[in-house]
């Protein structure tokens, strides 16, 4: 629950501006209308399915085009059947990227 009261924290124009992006080029990539986005820095509440691509894209910087359903349904299958196989994974690909880096 705490990660959904941080979602919902997002400053979308604070992070729009950060990349340098324009309202059209930002909110685009996300499927949301220039005068959507508009109403949503201007204080209307956002979706829970917009903050969620919004923190995707923008501020972990994931493209969004690269990831299949089979990959998003893997994903819930091992949270809700093997958690702690799920956690392990997490730990092996964030210290195979600190690795890389």
């Amino acid at each position: 629950m705490a990660n959904v009261k941080t979602i919902e924290k997002i400053d979308a124009r604070e992070i729009r501006r950060k990349l340098g992006m324009n309202q059209q080029q930002f909110w685009s990539t996300l499927g949301v209308t220039q005068s959507g986005g508009s109403r949503y820095e201007s204080g209307r509440n956002m979706p829970r399915p917009v903050r969620e691509l919004l923190r995707l894209v923008h501020v972990e910087q994931i493209d969004i085009r690269t990831i299949k359903r089979e990959d998003w349904e893997v994903i819930e299958y091992l949270k809700s059947q093997e958690p702690e196989l799920l956690k392990s994974l997490k730990k092996s690909a964030r210290a195979k990227g600190r690795k890389a880096a």
